[in-house]
């Protein structure tokens, strides 16, 4: 689609710009009939008799085309299905197309009704061409056209999706669906994502905010599940004047089961992989004041280097506790508040035996980058230990309720 430029005016309600066609725009219409072209013997040569007999009973061996939107109409609102039928004779094809395309539909077992499978695009004229066959056995071809409403990007919402297409996850990853303008028609749009995977396993949306929604299976995905995406929002009305844009699909994998339990009291990280113990590492995790979160985390980003300065987690420069470090090795973020595992060889004295870091956990430069391989993004860790605990809303917080509280965010319940 080409995407019109946000206007610098206040956003306008699509609603308000439809009104006034409405009646006239998505009335059922019968459209009377083209000239025919002939199908098998059609030489039947005018009216036999007084009256044009013959003229009458060719016009009432006419079919009529019936479509919901108004030949010509203009402001047609993007969430428009499009509906062809036909009266007196039996539907062959049915075209609508425009510039973006054609309009994929599905034409009814017995041709009497045509559907678009999809909705419409803002701003944009369709021409629909119908053919169907009378019960004299002659093709009619009829034509329409109309157009819809144009929306400003402040009417529009477009999703992103993580995963990505083709990315291999951790057990813990869920699918988490950003919409850039907010979505207040929740269960309007919840209708139209699914989440479907190879083997099947229940699971549910959850609404973190009007702009962000979770799906998550009920417990930790099985280890080679492959996963399916499909946020079918285009033209769907978000509320508000708002309408969905442009359909996500998404398609990825789970790898192996990685949990990772880190007790903050013994100091100690077990590794595990498919429930093998792999490894116990000597950590240390957040000091008085600075506590590390207890509760389920999940691997959100992975950077081999990055730069962690104070600042960014409310910590002044100058103070007693401030810090700006370039290049912290194998960093792995586990919340939004800004907690990594990282490598940490400034403090591998305490590692094992006392809590001393900003609410990171850090180890060894060789811990860290041997994890670090191995780890996948949506990879578990699992903290106990503290008295602060984690959050849902804290990065992929998704694990910190229960399946039937977690449920309850659903916009269908």
């Amino acid at each position: 689609m080409s995407l019109p430029s946000r206007s610098s005016q206040p956003r306008r309600l699509v609603a308000l710009a439809s009104a006034a066609v409405l009646a006239g725009s998505l009335a059922a219409c019968s459209t009377g009939p083209s000239a025919p072209e002939t199908k098998g013997d059609a030489s039947g040569g005018g009216a036999r008799g007084a009256g044009g007999t013959q003229a009458a009973s060719d016009a009432a061996a006419r079919p009529t085309v019936t479509t919901n939107v108004a030949r010509g109409a203009q402001g047609v609102p993007v969430d428009t299905t499009v509906q062809v039928s036909a009266d007196g004779g039996e539907l062959s094809r049915v075209t609508v197309s425009s510039p973006a395309g054609r309009l994929p539909g599905t034409l009814s077992d017995d041709g009497a009704a045509w559907a678009a499978a999809e909705r419409l695009e803002p701003g944009t004229t369709y021409d629909i061409s119908s053919v169907v066959t009378g019960t004299d056995g002659r093709d009619v071809t009829e034509t329409s056209s109309f157009t819809t409403a144009p929306l400003t990007l402040d009417e529009q919402t477009f999703a992103s999706v993580a995963p990505l297409d083709g990315e291999t996850v951790g057990v813990g990853m869920p699918v988490v669906v950003s919409f850039d303008v907010p979505v207040t028609d929740r269960a309007a749009f919840e209708k139209q994502m699914t989440v479907t995977s190879s083997p099947a396993q229940p699971g549910t949306w959850h609404w973190m905010s009007d702009n962000e929604a979770h799906w998550r299976p009920k417990t930790y995905w099985e280890p080679g599940t492959t996963v399916d995406v499909d946020v079918d929002v285009n033209g769907v009305d978000a509320g508000n004047g708002i309408y969905g844009q442009e359909d996500r699909e998404v398609g990825f994998t789970v790898g192996d089961s990685h949990v990772y339990e880190v007790n903050a009291q013994t100091h100690q990280m077990q590794v595990f992989s498919n429930g093998d113990l792999l490894r116990t590492i000597p950590i240390t995790t957040g000091k008085e004041g600075f506590t590390t979160r207890s509760g389920t985390k999940v691997i959100m980003e992975k950077f081999e280097s990055r730069r962690m300065n104070s600042e960014t987690v409310g910590i002044a420069a100058g103070s007693s506790e401030a810090y700006d470090i370039a290049d912290v090795q194998y960093a792995m973020r586990l919340t939004y508040s800004g907690e990594f595992i990282h490598a940490a060889p400034w403090s591998v004295s305490s590692q094992g035996s006392a809590n001393v870091s900003h609410g990171c956990t850090g180890m060894s430069t060789e811990n860290a980058a041997w994890l670090f391989d191995m780890t996948l993004r949506g990879d578990v860790v699992e903290y106990v230990g503290t008295d602060r605990p984690m959050t849902l809303d804290n990065g992929y917080g998704d694990w910190n309720a229960s399946y039937a509280d977690y449920r309850q965010a659903s916009a269908l319940g």
